[in-house]
């Protein structure tokens, strides 16, 4: 098994969606809301796993704008998972040295997850370990909208000028906005697409695909895409990076 040494380049951001939950639970003959459980206990060795191996910033995509197309009985029992985990989350970033964010509109959330998710984010700002985002009623198209607006009202009411906007001016109005983008981005399950998953942040990420569903990728997956990332020749517009 690969180690952090033996990894010739480590990514420093690493994005990952989590896709196949229903799926691996299809596949054993049992109810999706195991699958989701499975999938959300999987999160957790994760961080662990991509700490050890030197990854600094860590982002899942957990829940997105499109998903509240799901029954109502998928959205509920995802809605109570993700509630339990963040509830449970002081603990982890306590045992981790983890600070956790939530990236996304959290304000078509009900008010106790708001709370839980404000009391968390200001607890484990103080860790200075693992970064970790989880994206939580998030799309991209949907992040660059409401940075879009924010920009209009600064301009109407003649904060900022237009002439002012640029890359970097606009990044400040992203929910990642003091967050560098990804360096790879990890899709479990077989699925080639990003999902409408951080649009914006994506743009020079290096894409690996496994059809490993979520609930089975464990730290030697994970050593296989940061290896997979090591052996890139990275450039940006026909440059090395």
């Amino acid at each position: 098994m690969a180690k952090k040494e033996e990894i010739k380049k480590i990514p420093t951001h690493v994005g990952i969606i989590m896709d196949g939950n229903g799926r691996w639970a299809k596949k054993r003959l049992l109810p999706r809301a195991m699958g989701h459980s499975a999938g959300a206990n999987n999160v957790e060795p994760t961080c662990k796993a991509a700490w050890d191996l030197g990854v600094k910033y860590l982002t899942v995509y957990a829940f997105s704008t499109e998903n509240w197309t799901r029954s109502d009985d998928e959205v509920s029992t995802l809605m109570k998972l993700l509630k339990q985990y963040l509830e449970g989350c002081k603990e982890k970033c306590l045992k981790n040295n983890m600070r956790v964010r939530i990236i996304g509109d959290i304000s078509r959330l009900s008010k106790d997850l708001q709370e839980t998710i404000i009391s968390l984010e200001e607890y484990s700002k103080q860790f200075d370990g693992l970064q970790f985002q989880v994206a939580l009623n998030y799309g991209g198209r949907d992040e660059i909208i409401r940075a879009t607006r924010k920009i209009a009202e600064e301009c109407k009411e003649g904060k900022l000028s237009p002439a002012d906007i640029s890359e970097e001016s606009f990044k400040n109005y992203l929910d990642t906005a003091d967050i560098p983008d990804p360096d790879l981005l990890i899709r479990t399950s077989g699925e080639l697409r990003i999902s409408n998953f951080m649009l914006w942040q994506l743009a020079y990420t290096e894409m690996y695909f496994t059809d490993v569903y979520w609930p089975d990728f464990d730290k030697k997956e994970l050593e296989k895409a940061l290896e997979y990332y090591a052996n890139r020749d990275r450039r940006y517009g026909g440059r090395k990076s």
